[in-house]
């Protein structure tokens, strides 16, 4: 699998993808579309996680339920009502639902923030909005057909 947004990986993340702030985020969700996904893909799902050792794994956004036909989320869907129809946002480390772009603490250097399309053989992942990032986890646990990887840099 292959996976596509505005930036290339290892690219500086757009401000506009940032958090409200001194950066001048808009918190605006990125666009990815990801291609050569495997036969018998029943769905996909998404994370995006600052793996920075400061930010301990902050979860970013989490997206599952994406249709197996569907191949991108546009720029600015969550929380625009534009989210690909059947998939579902589950809550992040900023307590609530949807996409809220980085925002590392000043002068931690650069953050990685990693986001990986999953294509699993299951057409749900029957987790709640208020699900954490272990049972994300666990519940693609076994599922992954494939996945896709790509990562942005960003700091402030």
């Amino acid at each position: 699998m292959i996976l596509k947004s505005s930036y290339k990986d290892g690219d500086r993340l757009p401000a506009k993808y940032a958090n409200l702030g001194p950066v001048g985020g808009e918190n605006i969700s990125p666009p990815f579309q990801w291609e050569d996904t495997p036969h018998g893909t029943k769905s996909f799902c998404l994370a995006m996680i600052d793996h920075h050792p400061v930010a301990n794994h902050f979860v970013h956004w989490l997206v599952i339920d994406i249709p197996a036909d569907v191949f991108q989320i546009a720029e600015g869907a969550s929380g625009a009502g534009k989210m690909p129809s059947g998939a579902y946002e589950l809550t992040t480390d900023y307590g609530q639902p949807g996409y809220g772009g980085g925002r590392p603490p000043a002068g931690t250097g650069d953050h990685g923030y990693e986001t990986t399309v999953w294509a699993l053989d299951v057409a749900s992942l029957e987790l709640g909005a208020s699900s954490n990032f272990a049972q994300y986890e666990k519940a693609i646990t076994g599922k992954s057909l494939a996945k896709a990887t790509l990562t942005a840099l960003f700091s402030q």
